[in-house]
């Protein structure tokens, strides 16, 4: 524990329309609680700041009032940028000017989930390690390509930390309590939010391989993850199988006993669902979105996603509005 009577650490929300309420939760909660220390001690304050006074709607759409619209704030306070579903829509020229001026002051500033994205726009990210949630990560590494994105829970490099948000949130604030103020705090906190196994920052965002033993380890495991990693130049079945050092037929027995598929169109689905998520998210063009994908031409990206989805990359890409410009 600090020492009686040390400094409070201050945070700055900034609440960007169509936020996640449960990462932005989940955040301020921590610091809540630690203030419910049996030492009486105060250990946080905080603010909640929007582009104006009125109340922002959260994504579900319940909304939540400020306490300023685009304040000065102090360099000793840490900036927090809390988005969702519509970052780009919600990053305005307003916004963007006024985090590159007050982020010059040498605060520590971050985000949450696609708060990434609002702290890119304003080039503030620029080689910098970072994360985001994982629905956007594939729009966003083709978007911004001087940003290095991690599949992690949260992310540090210096001053600047990012959370795929969600319960993510928590992880990343329990560290920061560690570092602030030390373990026995953040291990208070984490009990009095029944969290009783916080995660390092490298955990993985998404269960469903993790739940099943008999894909999170092994061989398959190992190739799966060899999958995701080159999605856009894909390896033939006996480079995957060469790299997981067991036979190309063994690979095909460890896909069609655990996951009923071949290794080949298990392959090619991964690479379609990705496919799927930048056409709905970004303007990239279809051209573009076939080359990121893998594809080596578009009669073939276009046959093979009709037979996926039923409809072709154009009719995907012309019945919904992209969340992110292709050109931030």
């Amino acid at each position: 524990m600090p020492p009686e009577g040390a400094a409070p650490k201050s945070y700055a929300f900034l609440l960007i329309p169509g936020y996640s309420q449960l990462g932005f939760a989940c955040a301020l909660e921590a610091l809540s609680l630690a203030n419910r220390h049996p030492s009486g001690q105060v250990f946080y304050r905080w603010r909640v700041i929007g582009e104006t006074d009125a109340p922002v709607p959260a994504y579900n759409g319940v909304t939540c009032a400020v306490d300023a619209a685009l304040p000065a704030l102090d360099r000793h306070e840490t900036l927090v940028v809390c988005a969702g579903e519509n970052a780009a829509g919600g990053s305005t020229r307003p916004v963007l000017n006024w985090l590159r001026r007050e982020t010059r002051k040498g605060m520590d500033f971050g985000a949450l989930s696609s708060g990434t994205y609002t702290l890119a726009l304003a080039g503030l990210l620029s080689g910098k390690r970072v994360t985001t949630h994982w629905e956007y990560y594939d729009a966003l590494v083709e978007l911004l390509p001087d940003v290095i994105i991690e599949n992690s829970l949260f992310s540090v490099d210096g001053r600047v930390f990012t959370t795929a948000g969600g319960a993510a949130s928590m992880d990343m604030m329990l560290a920061r309590i560690k570092v602030d103020f030390g373990t026995d705090l953040a291990t208070w906190v984490a009990d009095q939010m029944v969290y009783t196994d916080p995660r390092m920052a490298t955990h993985g965002q998404r269960l469903s391989r993790r739940a099943r033993p008999d894909l999170a380890h092994g061989k398959l495991g190992m190739a799966l993850q060899i999958m995701e990693n080159n999605l856009e130049d894909p390896l033939r079945p006996d480079e995957i199988a060469a790299l997981v050092s067991i036979s190309t037929r063994q690979l095909e027995r460890l896909f069609a006993k655990h996951l009923n598929v071949a290794p080949k169109r298990h392959y090619l689905r991964m690479r379609l669902e990705k496919a799927r998520g930048l056409l709905r998210q970004t303007s990239l063009s279809v051209t573009d979105i076939c080359v990121a994908c893998g594809f080596q031409s578009l009669s073939h990206f276009s046959k093979s996603y009709r037979a996926a989805f039923g409809l072709s990359p154009g009719q995907e890409k012309r019945g919904t509005a992209a969340i992110w410009p292709a050109h931030p």
